[in-house]
This record gives C-alpha cells, sequence and structure tokens, in this order.
C-alpha cells in the first residue's frame, strides 16, 4: 500500500542513452509542467548531465514523495532497473512511478518487478498528476484512468485515458533546464519540440500505432510559431528539432508554421522527419518556403525500396517513385536527406536487399545531398506482427532487464543469420564508403585527390557489382580510419556511428 507523504516534491529520472545528447528530455518537461501547476516540486535529473547519476539521486530522493523514470525499450532499462535499486534500497517506502514507451506497451511485464509499484501509460501529463494526488491523500489508485499499479503483490489495472488535445496541456517547463549546460554537452544550443504527437499510418514494424491508435493531435500552427519563437529568442537557441512522428501530415499547417517563423524575425534552423509521400503532395516553391523558414534536414522513413517488402510493412503509402521525387524536391531547396532503411524484415530475401541498394545507390547518383541511415529490424515489444516473429521462431522477452538488450539493430534474427547475415553487414557498409568516397570526390578541389578516389571506388564498385564481400581490406581500412559512418539521426542526419559492427549492433 502507497503511503501519504508530507513533502510534495517529485523526482524525475530520465537514464542514459546511446547517441548524441541533443538537448534537454522533452517528456519530462511536459511532465513537470502539468505536476508545477497542480502544486507539485518537480526535480529532473538527467543522465545526459550528469552520468555519475547515484549521488545526485540519492540527495534528490531525501524528502521526496515519488520517484518517477521515463524509459524506451533498449539499453536504458539497464540503468532504470539500477536507479530504482538504489531508490528502494535507500527509501524503502517512496514510491516508484514508470512511464515512457516500454512501460506503456508492456505494462504488466514490468510492474512484475519488485522495484515498480505504478505505470502511467500512454499520455502521462494527467495520469500522473491524479496519481500524485491520491498519493499525497493517502487514497487508492483505483479508477484512475491511464494506470496501473500494484496492491498486497497484485496488480490492478484501471482502463485507459482518452488522450487529451495537446493545446489542452501546459507548454513544456523550459525554465528549468540549463541550456548552458546541454550546450556544452550538445555542441551547441539546441531544442527538442512537439508540434504534434501520433500519425495516421499503420507501418507493422512501428510502435506510434500502438501508442497513439493513429490520431494524429496537433498544436495549432500560430501557437507553435510563436512558442518557438518566443523560446529561440529567449534561449538564443540555433537549432530546433521537432520530434513529431511524421510531422507533413497536414501540410497546410506545416506551411503555416513556417511562415510563422519567417514572420517572426528570428533566424534558426529546424528539422523534422516525415515520409516522403506527403512531401511530394508540396510544390516546389512550397518546399522552398521551408527551406527559406531555416529548414536544414529532412529524415525520411523510407524503409525499403523492394515493393514486396514496403507491402509486407504495410507501407502502401510509400512508392518508389516519391523517394526519388522527395530527394529532388529537397535538393533543388537545398535541404540535406536522410533516408531510414530497415534491412532483415521478416520475408525479406537477398534479392530484395540487392533491390533496395540498386535505387539507394541510382538515388546517391543523382543527388549529392542525401545520406542513408540502415539498421536492422528490431522487433519492439507491441508491434503488430510479433504473432508472426513467434512462428519464425523468434523469442519475446519475458521480463524487463530482458528487454534491455534490445536496443535499436541488437536482435538476433532467426531468419537472418551466420553468412547472410555477413553478407548483408558487407554490402551495406560498401555501398555507404562508396557513397562517402563519391561525396568527398565531388567536394575536392584537388584534381590529385579527385583521381585517387575516381581510382579507390573500381574496387568497391567490382564488389557491389559481384556481391563478393570476402577479405574486405577496404572496409577495415575505413574502419581504422573512422571513415565510415553508419548510422544518422533520422532528426538531425548527424552521424551516430561508425564501423563495420554497428550495421548489426546499433
Amino acid at each position: 500500500m502507497l503511503t501519504s507523504p508530507q513533502s510534495r516534491r517529485v523526482v524525475l529520472f530520465l537514464p542514459p542513452y546511446k547517441g548524441k545528447v541533443f538537448g534537454p528530455p522533452l517528456g519530462l518537461l511536459s511532465l513537470a509542467a502539468s505536476l508545477r501547476l497542480a502544486g507539485f516540486e518537480p526535480r529532473i535529473v538527467d543522465a545526459a548531465l550528469e552520468p555519475d547519476y547515484t549521488p545526485v539521486l540519492a540527495r534528490e530522493i531525501e524528502g521526496a514523495m515519488a520517484f518517477g523514470v521515463s524509459l524506451l525499450t533498449g539499453p536504458m532499462i539497464s540503468d532504470a532497473i539500477a536507479a530504482s535499486r538504489l531508490v528502494r534500497r535507500l527509501r524503502p517506502g517512496l514510491p516508484i512511478i514508470y512511464g515512457g514507451w516500454h512501460p506503456s506497451l508492456l505494462p504488466a511485464e514490468t510492474l512484475r518487478e519488485e522495484y515498480v509499484d505504478v505505470v502511467v501509460r500512454q499520455q502521462g501529463e494527467k495520469t500522473l498528476v491524479e496519481v500524485l494526488e491520491r498519493i499525497a491523500a493517502g487514497g487508492p489508485l483505483d479508477l484512475v484512468p491511464g494506470c496501473w499499479f500494484k496492491n498486497g503483490g497484485r496488480i490492478h489495472s484501471n482502463p485507459d485515458r482518452p488522450p487529451l488535445s495537446l493545446s489542452a496541456l501546459p507548454a513544456p517547463a523550459y525554465d528549468l533546464v540549463d541550456f548552458e549546460a546541454y550546450a556544452r554537452r550538445a555542441g551547441g544550443r539546441k531544442l527538442p519540440y512537439a508540434t504534434s504527437i501520433g500519425c495516421p499510418y499503420a507501418c507493422n514494424y512501428c510502435t506510434d500505432m500502438v501508442f497513439y491508435n493513429r490520431r494524429f493531435n496537433p498544436l495549432e500552427a500560430v501557437a507553435v510559431a510563436d512558442s518557438v519563437t518566443s523560446l529561440v529568442r529567449r534561449h538564443r537557441i540555433e537549432e530546433v528539432a521537432l520530434v513529431d512522428s511524421n510531422f507533413l501530415v497536414d501540410t497546410h499547417r506545416a506551411l503555416a508554421i513556417a511562415r510563422g517563423f519567417l514572420a517572426g524575425g528570428e533566424r534558426f534552423r529546424w528539422t523534422f522527419q516525415a515520409s516522403t509521400d506527403l512531401l511530394c503532395r508540396m510544390s516546389d516553391d512550397e518546399v522552398q518556403t521551408l527551406a527559406a523558414s531555416g529548414v536544414s534536414h529532412i529524415g525520411f522513413g523510407t524503409e525499403s525500396a523492394s515493393p514486396e517488402v514496403l507491402e509486407r510493412m504495410n507501407k502502401g503509402h510509400q512508392r518508389i517513385g516519391d523517394m526519388f521525387e522527395a530527394a529532388r524536391k529537397c535538393g533543388r531547396a537545398g535541404i540535406r536527406t536522410t533516408f531510414n532503411l530497415i534491412f532483415g524484415y521478416p520475408g525479406e530475401e537477398e534479392s530484395h536487399r540487392r533491390e533496395t541498394l540498386a535505387v539507394m545507390g541510382e538515388i546517391a547518383r543523382r543527388f549529392d545531398h542525401v545520406t542513408f541511415s540502415p539498421n536492422l529490424f528490431t522487433p519492439y515489444p507491441g508491434i503488430p506482427i510479433w504473432p508472426e516473429l513467434r512462428r519464425l521462431g523468434l523469442r519475446e522477452p519475458a521480463s524487463l532487464s530482458e528487454w534491455a538488450a534490445c536496443g535499436l539493430g541488437d536482435a538476433r534474427l532467426p531468419w537472418l543469420k551466420g553468412a547472410a547475415l555477413a553478407t548483408m553487414r558487407r554490402s551495406i557498409s560498401y555501398f555507404l564508403l562508396d557513397n562517402q568516397i563519391k561525396k568527398t570526390r565531388r567536394r575536392s578541389r584537388s584534381a590529385a585527390l579527385r583521381a585517387a578516389l575516381k581510382w579507390a571506388r573500381r574496387p568497391l564498385h567490382w564488389r557491389l557489382r559481384h556481391h563478393y564481400f570476402r577479405w574486405p581490406f577496404e572496409l577495415w581500412i575505413s574502419m581504422a580510419r573512422e571513415w565510415l559512418v553508419i548510422r544518422r539521426s533520422l532528426l538531425t542526419g548527424e552521424p551516430l556511428g561508425r564501423g563495420l559492427k554497428e550495421t548489426h549492433s546499433s
């Protein structure tokens, strides 16, 4: 039974995660705004700023009324477990509340852990406030929509809470952020911002459709433009990353936001991710308006160039022609572009991978501004194709700690292993290396370097043409020199990983 505390302090913890630090934790800032409005005192501990977070948590939980953890599936779960066990040892009676994508998708499994008392599912701002108000009053959590909890060792599930319009929630508590500290970690003054949540598409590999049930929930364009412009001015922001699942669902709204940024008079870079079909609904002049307002990068979830694989993914909206057209429109406007690719999807064969690399190779040849970010298929919890995955022999993790090993690209897929997996890794790496050498050659002013790089590409072309990847000395050299960028951020296009292994494991 959760006890009634005297304090109103709530500690919110974001465990460390792989990859570059972009900016403050938007999800926790959104929760903090609602908590503060309800009279609570949120304290955010972001492990990105506090790598040695143990003494910080030990200090912050003294006198706190609750400890909250937000997490995604993957390696950050290990630190969430370690932090929760620390809190349980230091403050045995302190309620520990989990939220975020992973606990929302697997609430019962999460609650089976002895160090988790409550799970706040899906959109958590209002639910967390109600949970804490019940705890503060010493009342039960029965009938609090959107939460699951334990009582007497038994797991209780409450109905889901209907999603609230984003406009009904307070703005994230950006005033709590030490932007100087994040600028030192991120290499610039950067801001994550959500103008919408949800995506209307139903891709079979995506947790978004499960989490948001395909509902697009946007803020009004005027509100976005005013808010972002004000934040940029107040905090001297250089780059804004829109974390929307699919920013261009409403292209008229997207253009209104861009025009609002132009009218606001502040100059800053901004980036987003979208699907190619939506960008192709816009005219060249409209895409140019995006660029004029500061759009510097767009990430597209292209995933495959095999129509058969796209059909398996339930991506009927993704057409090969749109990939070329989106690349052309962005290139004309001067917008950098990243195409995300998923390899190893169930039912994908070697011929499908060759088809994808051939199409992407042609896009790379035509459009110098396009980069690629390949990933191995990752079976996240709750996605629609789990029944098929089980039939194919994939074992679903059965505990929170087991899910910690399931980061992006870390899965061991029964249908892709041994020689087939090695061939896939090397073919992708050779494709990316050739593309990087091509870009370097085009940009070089040295005739000698251009000639040398032209010769360097010949063995790569031969390998790709004959699909011969034994003794990959070119890759060994590129790894030693850290030339080869494997993964890129879909939001910003920045490199996330180098090296042959990372085609599989990151």
